[in-house]
C-alpha cells in the first residue's frame, strides 16, 4: 500500500523531484526543515489535545470550550499549515523514499482524517461549547471512516506497524486521565494485569527469538488492550451523560480527533523503519 503501488506511472517524476526546485534547495538543509516540521506538529498536537480534552470534560476546565477555541484556534491553523508546508518541502527532497513507503501512505491518509475531524468536528464543537451541528456529525462519520482506512494502511505497513502501539498507549493515557474513582481504579488495574501478562508471555514463556509465538502473542495483546480501552471509554462516555460540553458522541469524537494526530505522528516517525 505504498504510493508507488497506487501511482506507478509517477515513478519518473518522483525520482526527479530532489533535483529541481524546491527539493534541490531543501535537500542540503533537510534537518532544519525536519525540525520545523516537528515544531509544527508539536503546536498542532498541543492545541488539539487541549481543545479535545476540554470537550471530553477534563483538562483546563476553568475555561469554557468556547473560550479555549478563541485562544487556541489560531494555533491549530498555524500547526496544520506549518506541518503541511514543511512536509511538502522535506518530501520533495526525499521523494523516492516516501514513494516506496507504506508508512507514508498511512501518514497521508491519517493527515486527511485529522484535517476532517479537526475542522469538521473539533473547532466547530469547541466554538459552540460542545454542540455538534448536522454538518459536524457528517464530518465526524466521514472522518472516522478515513481514520479507519488509515489504521488499516498502518497495520499493513511492514516493519512500521508496531508504531500503532503509540496510538494504543495514547488512548490508554487519555482514558486513565478522563475516568474517575472506581472506573479509573478498575481500568488501571486491568491494564496493569495485561501488561504483566504480556511481559511474562513474551519474556518468560517464550524465548526472545521465538517469533513464531511472540508475534501472534503481541498481536493478541494489542487487540486485547484496544478492547479494554474502548470499553472503558464507552463506559465513561455513557455514565458521564450529557454535560455542559456535549454528550457521549462529542466525547467520542474528541478522543478520535486526538488519536488521529497521534497516529499521523507515529507513522511519520516510523518511516525510517519501513
Amino acid at each position: 500500500m505504498a504510493p508507488q503501488d497506487f501511482f506507478p506511472h509517477l515513478a519518473g517524476w518522483v525520482a526527479n523531484l530532489d533535483d529541481v526546485f524546491p527539493g534541490a534547495l531543501v535537500k542540503p538543509y533537510f534537518a532544519q526543515f525536519e525540525v520545523g516540521h516537528l515544531l509544527a506538529l508539536v503546536v498542532l498536537g498541543g492545541s488539539s489535545i487541549l481543545l479535545n480534552l476540554r470537550l471530553i470534560g477534563v483538562g483546563l476546565t476553568d475555561e469554557t470550550p468556547g473560550e479555549m477555541h478563541r485562544n487556541l484556534s489560531i494555533w491549530v491553523h498555524i500547526g496544520v499549515i506549518g506541518m503541511i508546508v514543511t512536509g511538502l518541502l522535506i518530501g520533495s527532497s526525499n521523494a523516492e523514499r516516501l514513494y516506496a513507503s507504506e508508512a507514508f501512505s498511512a501518514k497521508m491518509v491519517g493527515l486527511l482524517a485529522g484535517v476532517i475531524l479537526t475542522y469538521g468536528v473539533t473547532l466547530p464543537a469547541s466554538r459552540n461549547d460542545g454542540e455538534l451541528s448536522g454538518a459536524s456529525r457528517v464530518s465526524a462519520v466521514v472522518g472516522l471512516a478515513v481514520f479507519a482506512v488509515a489504521i488499516c494502511v498502518f497495520l499493513s505497513a511492514k516493519l512500521a506497524n508496531p508504531g500503532l502501539w503509540h496510538v494504543i498507549f495514547a488512548a490508554g493515557l487519555i482514558v486513565a486521565y478522563a475516568t474517575r474513582a472506581l472506573t479509573r481504579i478498575v481500568f488501571l488495574s486491568g491494564a496493569g494485569l495485561m501488561i504483566v501478562a504480556q511481559q511474562v508471555m513474551t519474556h518468560v514463556v517464550f524465548k526472545a527469538d521465538d517469533y513464531a509465538n511472540i508475534d501472534p502473542t503481541n498481536k493478541g495483546f494489542a487487540w486485547g488492550f484496544v478492547a479494554w480501552i474502548l470499553g472503558a471509554a464507552v463506559l465513561h462516555a455513557v455514565s458521564s451523560g450529557r454535560g455542559a460540553n456535549g454528550g457521549s458522541f462529542t466525547k467520542a469524537m474528541a478522543l478520535a480527533a486526538i488519536l488521529v494526530w497521534v497516529m499521523t505522528a507515529a507513522a511519520g516517525r516510523w518511516l525510517a523503519f519501513a
